[in-house]
């Protein structure tokens, strides 16, 4: 199971990005997929996570600014970020729980998102 990331780059504050992640396995097989964020010198944090039922949860920090969606006919996940602030700097990774045969945790390979003027 591979997760490909694209999106992500340099835009200043207040400005807006929009990630994506391809699946390379069926939405049937994927239970949550999520976001998660790494800044340098800090640990992984979770930025969105959205079940296989559309039940959403954010972080506090983004809540009102950040949208996490899925299409499960591409196998797509996407985050559209607004309002970006400096903080929000950071390597942005999608995560996938898949079931069955291929079952575990898998990562994208992360795609950096910095904000600055």
């Amino acid at each position: 199971v591979q997760l490909v990331q694209s999106g992500g780059g340099l835009v200043q504050p207040g400005g807006s990005l929009k990630l994506s992640c391809v699946a390379s396995i069926s939405s049937f097989r994927i239970n949550d997929m999520g976001w998660y964020r790494q800044a340098p010198g800090e640990q992984r944090e979770l930025v969105a996570v959205i079940s296989s039922n559309g039940s959403i949860v954010y972080a506090d920090s983004v809540k009102g600014r950040f949208t996490i969606s899925r299409d499960t006919r591409k196998e797509t996940l996407y985050l559209q970020m607004n309002s970006l602030k400096p903080e929000d700097t950071a390597v942005y990774y999608c995560n996938a729980g898949v079931w069955g045969p291929a079952s575990g945790v898998y990562w994208g390979q992360g795609t950096q998102v910095t904000v600055s003027s």
